[in-house]
Order: C-alpha cells, then structure tokens, then sequence
C-alpha cells in the first residue's frame, strides 16, 4: 500500500470512528480523486443522526462528491471504504461507474462484494469496479467488535 493509499484508508477509518461516538455503525468512506490525489467527498455511517436508512457511509461519500462534481457519475475515482459495500451500496457504486473500491474489513453477513451476492461478479451489473481489499482489516473488524460489543453491554 502506497503512503498515500494509507492516508486515504486512514481517513476512513478516522470517520468510523466519528460514526461510533455519535452511536452509528463504525463505517467510514473516502471518495478520491487518483489523478490528482484530492480527497473529493468523504461520508460516515448516518442513518440515525438522519432518520435515512440509505445514510451508509458509501452512500453519503457518493452524494456528496455528485454534488462537488456536479455529475452523477464520478467515473475515474476511487472509494476508500473501512466494511465491505452492502448490495444496496454496490448498487450505487455500479451507477455512479466508481473506478476502483478498496475495502478494508470483510463483512461476511451483510457484504455483497466478496461475500453475499457478490454483486459485480453477476452479469446484469453493468459496471464492474476494480476491487482491493485488506488495509486496515484487523483495525476495521476490531473497531466494529468493539462498537457491537459495548452495545450488548447496554442492553444487558
């Protein structure tokens, strides 16, 4: 992983770790320009903070760097991701034609990359991402163990 890559995956995970103090899933995103190696847009997980079950780390990345690119399709970039994308997430990164996706946990219950429906693996996906994964997954699934574990905890 380049130094750069790394400041990118590190980012990340400094915004799941903002998710989880305000109580979200630890799931933090970086949209990035490669060419350039601007950040472009960065998201955190946010459903509760805003009554949205669409509010995925992923997703608010993607929102927001359409609305710094003023397009839809963010075509060329690249998102920094600490889980594994959902399916609903792949669906969003197929459509807005993200160049590449690197991850750095698994998430063998609910992601749809590597796991799951393997989403870009199926032929009605029309756009098929280069994939990386590992950077920062014993960071990323211990951060999640963590926030899971601390909220059984509550409730018992």
């Amino acid at each position: 992983m380049s130094d750069l890559e790394e400041k990118y995956m590190r980012r990340a995970m400094a915004l799941a770790q903002e998710a989880a103090e305000l109580g979200e899933v630890p799931v933090g995103a970086v949209l990035v320009d490669p060419k350039t190696g601007d950040i472009i847009a960065e998201g955190r997980n946010a459903p509760i903070e805003l009554n949205d079950p669409t509010a995925h780390a992923e997703i608010v990345a993607l929102r927001s760097g359409s609305d710094a690119m003023q397009n839809y399709r963010l075509t060329g970039l690249d998102l920094y991701t600490t889980l594994e994308p959902c399916t609903m997430c792949a669906g969003a990164i197929a459509n807005a034609r993200i160049r590449k996706v690197i991850f750095a946990a698994e998430d063998e219950k609910g992601g749809a990359v590597v796991n799951g429906v393997k989403f870009f693996d199926q032929p009605t996906c029309h756009w098929h991402p280069e994939i990386s994964m590992g950077p920062f997954a014993e960071e990323s699934s211990d951060m999640l163990r963590e926030f899971f574990r601390s909220r059984r905890k509550k409730a018992d």
